[in-house]
């Protein structure tokens, strides 16, 4: 690839990163859509149709920089989290869900030319709102994994640590 065109392809993909880290407002409907998909995906959970859930807010890194998303912080009840997309350009990023009580609901993990690696606890639940994609890349050998993440010549991977 020419030297021009390599440029314009890291600038245009900057910008279109950078586009998706402001704050984006998002409509009850949406939100109560994604949580009502994973809440069917799980079937049995102990939220009710109705639930509180606290949003960990959208996590954009290219070449390695910019902001994680993670929780970290156990409780002592059963905790609803909905994950806003995760975006990985050309570097490394690491997503910790290490709640043992956390009810995870990712919308989605993009990973283009990188590697996203999520370290969930082994008590964890997760689910996702949407099915996933995989184009040149590697989803690791976790079945779960293409429902979660839309993978281009990248590598996602989920770590369950009982810590």
């Amino acid at each position: 690839m020419k030297s021009s065109k390599k440029t314009t392809l890291i600038v245009a993909l900057l910008a279109f990163c950078l586009t998706l880290s402001f704050p984006m407002v998002v409509s009850a409907r949406e939100v109560d859509s994604s949580i009502a998909a994973c809440l069917k995906a799980w079937g049995n959970q102990p939220f009710g149709n109705t639930p509180q859930f606290k949003t960990l807010e959208t996590s954009v890194k290219v070449f390695g920089i910019g902001r994680e998303a993670g929780d970290t912080e156990p409780t002592s009840s059963p905790s609803l989290v909905l994950i806003n997309p995760s975006f990985n350009v050309m570097g490394g990023s690491t997503i910790e869900l290490l709640n043992p009580n956390g009810w995870y609901c990712l919308r989605t993990t993009v990973s283009i030319m990188g590697r996203v690696s999520i370290r969930a606890h082994c008590k964890a639940h997760l689910a996702s709102t949407s099915a996933g994609t995989t184009v040149l890349g590697n989803n690791g050998e976790n079945r779960n994994l293409k429902d979660i993440a839309v993978t281009t010549m990248g590598t996602i991977s989920v770590e369950r640590p009982c810590n």
